[in-house]
């Protein structure tokens, strides 16, 4: 059973009669304890504070039944890891000046207008886990403004917060609107002139950030915690 955000990504399951229905991430309408397995991949980097990225790995948890366990990928801040490109940068195509002209984005949004998100309890570990992370190994710069800068696609991050642009091409198809990835401007010239760019939010987690995640929560095992290809990955267990 799958379960989305987006209408239309549920659509494409239904299309292809797979069982999906939509939900958010942090109440799922499913019961607790009742399935064996949860998998969540490019899920929890879109949420902008670290309260609502551990309540959503609790709601993960509360699904699965004792013995249970869950797969958890997110994108990872290092993008070279181990002396060793990631297939995101690998991907980079076209020349400078094409990738130039697809990135160049001005859109900003401010980080402060999220509210409290579940207990103080919760909090108080956001701020002593984002505190232990600040270091030079990660190698994020603060925003220091407020101001989310706007990332270039196929290259390094160098914020743990941004905005990824989101090129929407002409004559999409509906299967192509809620694709989780960036996409590469194709025809001509002019339609790449009227194609509509988007900018979605994402949290890039450094190396042990999304495993100190997840040992916070008493209710879990970490079972194991790796790289692999740009991504950070947690196997977890439920206690």
């Amino acid at each position: 059973v799958g379960c989305d955000r987006s209408k239309n990504l549920v659509d494409i399951c239904g299309e292809k009669h797979f069982q999906a229905f939509v939900c958010d991430a942090l109440s799922v309408p499913i019961r607790s304890g009742s399935c064996d397995a949860c998998i969540s991949i490019a899920v929890i980097h879109h949420f902008s504070t670290a309260e609502r990225r551990l309540a959503t790995i609790r709601e993960l948890a509360r699904l699965l039944r004792p013995g249970g366990t869950a797969l958890i990928y997110v994108w990872a801040m290092e993008q070279e890891y181990k002396n060793q490109k990631s297939k995101y940068l690998k991907e980079k195509t076209g020349s400078k000046n094409k990738e130039k002209e697809m990135n160049t984005g001005t859109a900003q949004r401010p980080l402060s207008d999220q509210g409290p998100d579940n207990s103080s309890q919760d909090a108080a570990w956001s701020d002593q886990l984002l505190n232990g992370l600040k270091d030079e190994s990660c190698g994020a710069k603060p925003v220091a403004d407020f101001r989310l800068p706007v990332h270039t696609n196929r290259t390094s991050f160098h914020s743990q917060d941004l905005l990824v642009p989101w090129h929407l091409k002409g004559a999409t198809k509906k299967k192509e609107e809620s694709v989780d990835t960036v996409l590469a401007p194709g025809g001509s010239k002019e339609s790449q002139e009227l194609s509509p760019v988007f900018h979605r939010y994402y949290h890039v987690f450094c190396e042990g950030e999304l495993e100190a995640a997840c040992r916070s929560l008493d209710c879990v095992r970490v079972q194991e915690s790796y790289y692999d290809q740009g991504n950070w990955c947690v196997i977890l267990e439920k206690l």
